[in-house]
């Protein structure tokens, strides 16, 4: 975590469960549009999202965490590209549970199930 991540942001990490490491390692590389590199660390595999001096997370193999009905939900960035990342959604194993809409000054959203079931927010300042 950068100094950056630690003094300016309220939330510095996260870690999404998932049953099926290579299929969200692809979701999440084709929806947001970032790299998502495989790593190992002793016996456990994870996926980490890159993020330089951002808020970072990883996915993690849990399938017994995973949850879509209730919950935290997480807001993931996809600034300027929401209409995009939306259409990959489905091409890329989750499912479109709330188009795209607006939320007042705060910009737009859209809730999606991932590859694995889990609920999250795309959020883009812009209707692009």
């Amino acid at each position: 975590m950068s100094d950056f991540n630690s003094a300016n942001n309220r939330a510095v990490w996260f870690d999404i469960p998932v049953a099926d490491l290579d299929r969200a390692v692809k979701f999440y590389a084709n929806v947001l549009a970032i790299g998502v590199s495989k790593e190992q660390f002793g016996d456990m595999s994870f996926g980490i999202l890159d993020h330089a001096d951002g808020n970072g997370g990883c996915l993690v193999p849990r399938s017994d965490e995973i949850t879509s009905d209730r919950g935290i939900l997480i807001y993931l960035n996809v600034n300027g590209r929401i209409r995009d990342a939306v259409a990959k959604v489905a091409d890329n194993g989750g499912m479109v549970v709330e188009d795209t809409h607006p939320i007042g000054p705060h910009g737009y959203r859209a809730i999606v199930l991932d590859s694995e079931g889990n609920r999250m927010a795309l959020h883009s300042v812009t209707d692009a």
